[in-house]
């Protein structure tokens, strides 16, 4: 019975509508797997975005991914549906429908590049620390004598960094300094605050 009822309902259908329902459906299907994949975690594929979050500038404008072809897609069949239901001319619903599966694809572009740029690794960039206040906490002999520690505030977490200094008086224990640059890239060269 409801065989006959959607053939008769589909029978009904001009051939420029019956071909959004058929880009409507699958997609939509899609959009709602991908949507539930998201959400719940799922490892979805989408054009190598993860080796470009890699690196420290996120991954990019990325206008044609998969995610993005599905909601175009979507939306395109949808707004195209609206449209022949307002009874809208065959080239006006194909323009209206291709402009808002574009926004859609850009709107959803625009989502994940700005996603992509709140993530944060965490890595301790020691160029950082430079022009920054610290306070010994192992003693730092003059003249590079030693490899002693500072604790000090980066990337908004206090850290003990080994550190040296070129004073002429050793920095004892609890000293504030400022740090002048870094040594072989993980070693702070600092100097005692004057006072």
């Amino acid at each position: 019975m409801i065989l006959l009822d959607f053939s008769s309902w589909w029978a009904e259908k001009t051939t420029f509508e019956q071909v959004y329902w058929l880009i409507a459906i699958p997609s939509s299907l899609a959009l709602l797997v991908t949507l539930i994949m998201t959400f719940v975690g799922g490892d979805f594929e989408d054009g190598g975005v993860d080796e470009d979050i890699a690196g420290d500038d996120g991954a990019g404008f990325q206008f044609f991914t998969l995610k993005n072809l599905i909601g175009f897609f979507t939306l395109f069949a949808w707004s195209g549906l609206a449209c022949i239901k307002g009874n809208m001319s065959v080239p006006v619903t194909i323009i209206i429908s291709s402009v808002c599966g574009l926004i859609m694809m850009t709107l959803m572009a625009s989502i994940f590049f700005f996603m992509s740029k709140l993530t944060d690794d965490g890595t301790l960039k020691m160029a950082n620390a430079v022009n920054r206040i610290g306070e010994i906490y192992l003693p730092v002999m003059a003249n590079r004598g030693n490899i002693g520690k500072i604790q000090i505030n980066i990337q908004d977490s206090v850290r003990t960094l080994q550190a040296m200094t070129d004073d002429e008086e050793d920095l004892p224990f609890g000293a504030v300094v400022t740090v002048i640059e870094v040594i072989n890239g993980n070693i702070l060269l600092v100097t005692k605050v004057k006072k």
